[in-house]
């Protein structure tokens, strides 16, 4: 590899909203992140469908199947 042209790949630390923390290493530096593997429903398996205003709702009763 030529010497001076690659950016610097240093240690890196990932923290989610959940507490979790993942050290890693990027050229980007520190992350802070809203959610990972640890709080993911598709990886805890506990699924949540937040649908406060009823969309799911409205849009199978404007696109009904006749």
């Amino acid at each position: 590899m030529k010497k001076g042209i690659h950016p610097d790949y240093k240690k890196a630390m990932i923290k989610c909203s959940c507490g979790n923390v993942i050290e890693t290493r990027t050229t980007r530096g520190d992350l802070l992140i809203e959610i990972c593997s640890n709080c993911h429903p598709f990886f805890t398996g506990k699924s949540k469908l937040i649908d406060t205003t009823g969309r799911v709702d409205k849009f199978k009763k404007k696109y009904k199947m006749k």
